[in-house]
């Protein structure tokens, strides 16, 4: 940051680090006479304020004793003719040089107008300093505690001063301002400010902001006024606090989830992003961010920070998360492990699967949609290319079309999208790479060249086909399990079945495999694609006579096998017994009683939550009362369909225990968030990770951001630094740091 100093002007910069630069005082009286010990006759008609926001002396000005600037420090030591014997300095324009009658004439003409302004300013002090005691005396009651110490007018400055600072902090987070600006790698210097916290107190203390000024107006220039010591310390203390707020209604809850998304990178480190979902004091249900936590942590660590009653989900079946499942399932037995109403089952167990050609293939198929997606003009051309294919069928072109505008990996049949439009991608991809026309830019052409071949492999023609017929088998289920209330009542009732049916496939998964096989063989002809085994495969077999090892044996071995496997073991995990007598709690929505003819056995399902219940010994006469209340209600009354209304039933506190059960389903992560605008943590968590560079990325700013709207109390926040960083003499400036050259 480049500040010249106003009686040698550009002689000396603020980026000489051991060299102080003072603003001009804002107080008239000694402001004039700075200018006159300038000898600058072109300050003469500038206010304080102008004079203290646009120039500067150095310290070489100062005498040794004043070098930190008191109240009362006046510049003394001026050299008016060094310029003189500078040969670069004597063709710039001359500043004139006030004589002695000039400068007593310059005094009398301002002496009465400075007199007028200190008494006001006097008179204004001690009318706050009055009004100020007096709201301290009718807040105590007229009376003083013994035991607090009233603060002095240092201490009031200073916890004025950090609640600035606080003030900056969250706006920077909310508005997800970096604390670091502009690079300036190549740029002259002070082109930028380098730290935009350092930019924005520098704005408030030039727009009047009384206590900054007071205590920056004797602070050298070029000083950072909050060092990245004490940023680093404000930080996770607004953090703290923040993330107090959730805890609060999470305790008066009683019942929460602990929601993990993907792992993302926070400038170069892996971290876990957590949220917790409950039922708030309105019966709203909300999904709430609470934090970052370090991926490369031990699992150990990781399940120690997910304490209670929690029920914990990841985007992919990591080992790490299986440790920290299987250690919070032991400290807490009624903990359940599960996915996320986010994630389709089928796209969660297809990344469940621990073969690289599955991972591969997935990763592809995000790149490939990454590619059409944010361009219209991309899409339109895939537009051209389906209707040109199913110009026959034109309902299933018009349909296919919809599907690729949307955001189709997410749903339930996925896979089967994926084969239907593969044809459509692989034309229109070599239709962009080997355009005449020119109307696509290299990089796109090279990229929609780089995909083609990778959508052309038979090793992803093979895993697509592969996972879209063992995952059929799931599909109807994770469609119900992750659907309306009545369709999770039914799903949970129906996964004996859907593992029998791929129990039933691994006993024959030669005769199912075979089929699979020619459904991908056939579909690589139809590309023209060539069939072979994997390159690395190959290589590993040469000169190796006695291998006789087929095409159709390996992807057998090494990819239907362990897919089939996972599939059915991925299951067993996120829908265990204790999560399927949680899911048939929802036949206490009364919906689901109308369509079981009233007929069901809610107190059965209900028994591993007994202990959580406020009236467990009344359980059985409740639910009987709860059955007959809609079994005999009036004709003109209708069954609530779902938990969210259930919960926001007038008479819903008149049945405790059933309103506990309701509250504990309703928190299951797999139970779909029935009022999208409670939904907010997970959105935010992406918005801010999809617009936030990664080495601009901050656990602590993170907080704030997507939390917007958690109340933060800036009083408590400067309670909490004083009492960990600073005791009653020390100034929060004291860590103040001194710009180096930038």
């Amino acid at each position: 940051l480049t500040v010249f100093c106003a009686v040698q002007l550009r002689q000396r910069k603020s980026t000489q680090s051991d060299l102080a630069f003072f603003r001009f005082p804002r107080d008239p009286a000694r402001c004039q006479k700075w200018v006159e010990n300038c000898r600058r006759a072109d300050l003469e008609d500038k206010t304080p304020d102008q004079l203290n926001k646009h120039y500067r002396l150095c310290a070489k000005h100062f005498e040794t004793s004043m070098i930190f600037l008191r109240d009362n420090a006046i510049p003394t030591i001026f050299d008016l003719t060094s310029h003189l014997n500078n040969p670069h300095s004597r063709h710039r324009k001359r500043i004139k040089k006030l004589s002695e009658d000039e400068i007593r004439t310059l005094k009398q003409k301002k002496s009465k107008p400075v007199d007028e302004t200190s008494e006001q300013e006097q008179k204004h002090k001690e009318i706050n300093n009055s009004n100020a005691q007096n709201a301290s005396a009718e807040e105590g009651g007229g009376e003083q505690d013994e035991d607090i110490l009233p603060l002095t007018l240092e201490e009031k400055e200073n916890k004025e001063y950090l609640k600035s600072l606080f003030e900056i902090l969250i706006l920077m987070g909310k508005q997800n301002i970096p604390l670091d600006g502009h690079e300036t790698d190549g740029l002259p210097e002070g082109l930028f400010t380098p730290d935009n916290f350092q930019a924005l107190l520098e704005c408030r203390i030039n727009s009047g902001e009384e206590v900054l000024r007071k205590l920056f107006e004797t602070t050298a220039v070029n000083t950072l006024f909050c060092s990245k010591t004490q940023q680093k310390q404000m930080l996770e203390i607004c953090e703290s606090c923040i993330r107090e707020e959730t805890p609060r209604e999470l305790r008066d809850s009683h019942f929460f989830s602990i929601i993990t998304d993907d792992v993302g990178d926070l400038a170069g480190e892996e971290h876990l992003p957590v949220l917790v979902r409950f039922v708030d004091e309105s019966h709203n249900l909300r999904e709430e961010f609470v934090g970052f936590l370090p991926y490369e942590a031990d699992a150990e660590i990781l399940a120690k920070y997910c304490r209670g009653q929690a029920y914990i989900v990841s985007s992919g079946f990591s080992s790490k998360m299986k440790v920290v499942a299987s250690r919070l399932l032991e400290n807490y037995p009624q903990a359940v492990y599960t996915l996320c109403s986010s994630c389709a089952l089928n796209m969660w167990l297809a990344k469940s699967v621990p073969v690289v050609g599955v991972s591969v293939a997935l990763g592809t198929i995000e790149e490939v949609c990454s590619f059409f997606h944010p361009s219209p003009q991309l899409l339109l051309e895939l537009d051209n290319v389906i209707s040109v294919l199913f110009q026959n069928n034109e309902e299933k072109g018009k349909e296919l079309k919809e599907i690729c505008h949307s955001q189709w990996t997410g749903r339930h049949d996925a896979f089967e999208i994926l084969v239907d439009l593969l044809q459509a991608r692989v034309l229109c991809l070599d239709g962009i790479n080997s355009d005449t026309n020119i109307r696509w830019n290299n990089y796109i052409a090279s990229r929609a060249f780089v995909l083609c071949r990778a959508v052309t492999d038979f090793d992803f023609i093979v895993t697509i086909v592969v996972l879209k017929n063992v995952l059929s088998f799931t599909r109807a289920f994770g469609k119900n399990l992750q659907g309306q209330t009545s369709d999770v009542f039914f799903a949970a009732s129906s996964l004996t079945a859907v593992l029998h049916s791929l129990n039933e496939v691994m006993e024959n998964i030669e005769v199912y495999h075979e089929f699979w096989f020619e459904e991908a063989t056939n579909l690589a002809t139809k590309l023209d694609i060539q069939m072979k085994l994997p390159g690395k495969f190959r290589r590993a077999q040469q000169g190796n006579l006695e291998s006789q090892l087929t095409s159709e044996s390996y992807y057998k071995e090494t990819l239907s096998v362990p897919t089939v496997e996972h599939s059915i073991q991925g299951l067993k995990d996120i829908v265990s017994e204790q999560h399927l007598k949680a899911l048939k709690c929802s036949s206490l929505v009364p919906s689901v009683m109308g369509q079981r003819k009233f007929n069901t056995l809610e107190e059965h399902h209900a028994d591993m939550y007994r202990s959580d219940l406020p009236n467990p010994d009344k359980l059985s006469a409740e639910l009987h009362c709860w059955r007959i209340k809609w079994k005999h209600r009036g004709k003109d009354i209708g069954l609530p369909p779902t938990i969210y209304e259930a919960l926001h039933l007038p008479d819903i506190k008149l049945f405790p225990n059933v309103y506990a059960l309701l509250k504990v389903l309703c928190i299951l992560p797999v139970m779909k968030v029935e009022n999208e605008r409670y939904e907010n943590g997970g959105k935010r968590l992406k918005a801010y990770l999809r617009n936030t560079l990664t080495d601009q990325r901050s656990s602590n700013l993170a907080l704030p951001n997507i939390n917007l709207d958690i109340k933060h109390d800036l009083d408590l926040m400067v309670d909490t630094y004083i009492k960990l960083y600073t005791t009653k003499s020390e100034l929060p400036t004291d860590n103040s740091e001194t710009i180096e050259n930038t």
